[in-house]
């Protein structure tokens, strides 16, 4: 008699612990028939235990993903070990709401998921614990920080002012599309410009006024780009451009649009409206060239070459003059 009211008192103690804790807990049969559907399954699914119990779960639940969970359960069974998923493998098993107040804007709640097998007497899996964690505060932060972190590295890698890629990162582009581009012999351009007499336009209208004429360069650049093109806030008002897969009358053509797109175009700014042009430098990618900064030098020789012969205006590296 003692023994029978020592083992109910464990067995209603167990019940409101499994019916408190903070853990979905949902046991099935090999039929998927519900026998346990505790506390936190009701709160969250708005179904009671006595409406789902010995009832088959995907009944009630027709969007979970049946074959992945049925999967998951019969390894279960035949190893007789415990599965886990994490919600970075998948977000969730019950498409319930975000109840956390911290992390009130996540879109549902993220849930580990554990599968226990639960054998009889004679050692067969007849049932299944399924064990719902809600991992929603973790996930939220974990996804913020890498928001943050990837914020952090934009920022490190692109020019505030134009959106370019700045000068360290444009570099390491540049020094890893030059080795690619030497091993497999592809054709390429390398263009340097800057803009003409930007002392003059910061002396005339003023530094802000002459960051819009920097802005605006930039946007020309970038709408008149390719995809596979590649360009960059050098430094100040000079800016670099590599063009894969281009020769050097393709090159040309576009710095020539670049070019007049900007001598005709007009920068209102509260200082007044500015008209303005640039000079630019195209160099081929050469066999006998061993290294990117070579290149780099050829293209800053010819852009010397377009301003020494009156600025505005395109000039291709001949090879044969001195990049010293």
């Amino acid at each position: 008699m003692a023994d029978n009211q020592s083992g109910m008192i464990e067995f209603h103690w167990l019940m409101d612990m499994l019916e408190s804790v903070e853990v979905g807990l949902v046991v099935l049969d090999m039929d998927y028939r519900v026998s346990v559907w505790n506390g936190f399954m009701e709160n969250n699914s708005g179904i009671t235990a006595s409406s789902i119990k010995e009832k088959n779960l995907f009944e009630f639940f027709p969007d979970l993903p049946e074959k992945w969970l049925k999967r998951k359960v019969e390894t279960v069974r035949l190893l007789k070990t415990r599965a886990f998923t994490t919600w970075e493998q998948r977000p969730y098993l019950f498409h319930f709401g975000n109840t956390r107040p911290i992390t009130g804007t996540a879109p549902y709640m993220y849930q580990n998921l554990t599968i226990s097998p639960l054998t009889a007497s004679d050692g067969v899996v007849q049932q299944v614990c399924l064990m719902i964690y809600d991992v929603t505060d973790i996930a939220a932060s974990r996804q913020a920080l890498e928001r943050v972190n990837k914020q952090l590295t934009m920022m490190s890698e692109v020019d505030g002012l134009t959106g370019l890629l700045n000068r360290v990162t444009w570099e390491k582009q540049l020094a890893g599309e030059f080795e690619r581009i030497r091993r497999y012999g592809n054709n390429a351009a390398l263009v340097m410009f800057d803009i003409d007499h930007f002392k003059r336009v910061n002396d005339t209208y003023g530094h802000v006024a002459g960051d819009e004429v920097i802005r605006h360069t930039a946007s020309t650049l970038t709408q008149s780009m390719r995809q596979a093109d590649v360009a960059g806030r050098y430094g100040g008002e000079e800016f670099g451009m590599l063009l894969p897969e281009t020769d050097v009358e393709g090159a040309v053509a576009l710095c020539e649009r670049i070019r007049k797109a900007i001598e005709k175009a007009e920068v209102v700014t509260s200082d007044g409206t500015i008209q303005y042009t640039i000079s630019m430098g195209v160099a081929p990618i050469l066999l006998d060239t061993d290294h990117y900064l070579d290149w780099l030098k050829q293209a800053d020789a010819a852009l010397y070459t377009a301003k020494e012969s009156g600025r505005n205006q395109v000039q291709v590296f001949d090879g044969s003059a001195s990049v010293e």
